[in-house]
């Protein structure tokens, strides 16, 4: 009994170590060096989308193989992220290898392409999602 005890501490503080330091680390307070004020900086073009989509002003990004409409209120700094679409769940570990987006003037594409970690090829989940208004996606 206590052997399984120890093996389970051990296991544990191993899954905490592996973590890194992010997992002990608040955000900062300013929130123009928070992860996603970061990541919204430095995004290259060919993911962000800045324009309307059917008569509504629309922002999208697309970070870590998934499409995020951002909207900041007025009078704040932080931005909020919100969930659109991203590849469907995976029982092993993945990378990101494919990610884009592009606008054809009247249909939003997204494609997104997660690779099984250790395997080659892509794509263990993902694929090419379209949408004509940013929130209702649909998978080809």
């Amino acid at each position: 009994m206590k052997l399984t005890r120890c093996r389970t501490w051990v296991s544990m503080l191993a899954v905490i170590s592996l973590t890194g330091c992010d997992f002990f680390t608040p955000e900062p307070a300013d929130p123009l060096l928070r992860k996603r004020a970061i990541a919204i900086r430095e995004a290259p073009p060919e993911l962000v989308f800045d324009g309307k989509l059917a008569g509504q002003p629309v922002f999208l990004i697309v970070h870590d193989c998934e499409v995020f409409s951002v909207t900041r209120a007025p009078g704040q700094a932080a931005a909020e992220w919100t969930s659109l679409v991203k590849p469907e769940f995976y029982p092993f570990f993945t990378a990101c290898v494919r990610e884009s987006l592009s606008f054809d003037g009247r249909v939003m594409t997204a494609v997104l392409g997660r690779q099984a970690i250790g395997a080659g090829g892509c794509c263990a989940s993902g694929g090419t999602y379209r949408s004509v208004d940013g929130q209702v996606w649909k998978k080809d």
